[in-house]
């Protein structure tokens, strides 16, 4: 079927950001193998050097490790690791982009604070 590319970032980072979301919904549970770079190729009809290099970024992340001759494996802490780091990314993209669009529609803290718990309800 192929990845769904995202044009504006590279191959090798959308695969490491799939690997993250397998890790963080639990789906590779720390210290459990992960698939090969030739299977991530094949599973998303990419090049096995773009696959490696996505699970190299993680690699070097400390998120994934190597057990020589084995494979690749999710790191211990791996979860909380990349909770943190989605956390600020959130923060960063959404929450700093939502506070300075309010305040140029002059949106009150009071009022945001409204908006975000209805849509806790859609």
């Amino acid at each position: 079927m192929g990845l769904m590319m995202d044009d504006s970032r590279p191959i090798f980072v959308q695969i490491a950001e799939r690997i993250e979301d397998d890790i963080i919904e639990a789906r590779m549970p720390e210290e459990t193998q992960v698939p090969s770079t030739n299977q991530f190729a094949s599973f998303y009809q990419i090049n096995p050097a773009t696959a490696a290099k996505g699970v190299n970024l993680l690699v070097d992340q400390g998120i994934l490790y190597k057990k020589r001759g084995i494979g690749m494996f999710v790191a211990e802490g791996a979860r909380a690791k990349l909770m943190e780091k989605r956390k600020e990314l959130f923060y960063e993209q959404y929450v700093v982009t939502m506070v300075k669009e309010a305040e140029k529609l002059g949106i009150t803290v009071e009022q945001l604070t409204e908006m975000v718990r209805r849509g806790e309800k859609a």
